[in-house]
């Protein structure tokens, strides 16, 4: 057995291996996230971002609010969530020079989540998530509609991993299909910009590339720390060969940590 394969095998044995944790029904905190992240997908340019990290989580039988999602469960295999996401601002971008700056993003929108597999004790999960998001672009003064994104996507979550008790991590990999607005917004170049090394470019909507993302987490007695990193890719994407998009692909990350304030005596079995 090769290496990876020796390795994914005894990640998933430890898993299987660890017993269910009772964590409490709700709890909220603050903490602080810091992120590195491209000025859009596809620059070369990237920066670091240092923000307040709400904590709030609550881990109802059919309701589960965690990690920005809100999740209503509808059988044991189906559920349907409504998540948030988003992008902060780009400035002083040097293939936009000249152009208006990129607003923050907000994108939200709901998901539905097919179960295709969960062991029996519940430590591991695979889902077929399908998400659906409007983007929404401002910088406070004003909103605008910014576009859509569908980006199907397969997820698995790993609890307690290599059996170390409240150690948790994700995978996920996906599509990601933009419409012709998005696109529009980010990678468009009108006429009037255009110059001799930023020629006018017009896109259409389709496909937008792949993502593929790990996320590593734990619940302490009374704080969370948390990391992510992502790989992402615009090869092949509809606007690839706009002059803004400068780099195929981009790897980002992230770490955080939050105090838990409040919590609720009463316990319930956590899972995936």
């Amino acid at each position: 057995m090769n290496p990876t394969r020796k390795g994914l095998f005894l990640l998933c044995l430890a898993a299987s291996l660890a017993r269910a944790e009772q964590l409490p029904l709700w709890e909220f905190g603050v903490g602080i996230g810091a992120t590195t992240l491209p000025h859009y997908r596809g620059s070369d340019q990237s920066r670091i971002w240092v923000l307040p990290l709400p904590y709030l989580v609550y881990r109802g039988e059919s309701l589960k609010v965690d990690d920005r999602r809100l999740r209503r469960l509808f059988s044991d295999k189906v559920a349907l969530e409504f998540s948030l996401s988003g992008s902060p601002p780009a400035k002083d971008n040097d293939a936009r020079r000249g152009m208006p700056d990129l607003d923050a993003t907000l994108e939200l929108g709901p998901s539905l989540n097919i179960a295709l597999f969960r062991s029996e004790n519940r430590t591991e999960k695979l889902e077929l998530r399908l998400p659906v998001r409007t983007v929404i672009a401002s910088d406070f003064s004003h909103f605008r509609q910014a576009g859509w994104i569908f980006q199907p996507n397969l997820s698995l979550d790993f609890r307690n991993v290599l059996g170390t008790r409240g150690w948790n991590l994700g995978l996920q990999g996906g599509l990601i299909y933009t419409d012709r607005r998005y696109n529009q917004y980010f990678y468009a170049v009108d006429p009037i910009f255009a110059t001799a090394e930023r020629p006018a470019f017009n896109p259409s909507g389709g496909y937008a590339g792949t993502a593929v993302i790990a996320a590593l987490s734990k619940r302490f007695s009374n704080f969370w720390i948390g990391g992510f990193a992502k790989w992402d890719s615009v090869s092949g994407a509809v606007f690839a060969d706009s002059p803004l998009v400068k780099s195929r692909s981009n790897l980002s990350g992230g770490l955080g940590v939050a105090w838990i304030l409040r919590a609720s005596s009463a316990k319930v079995d956590a899972e995936n």
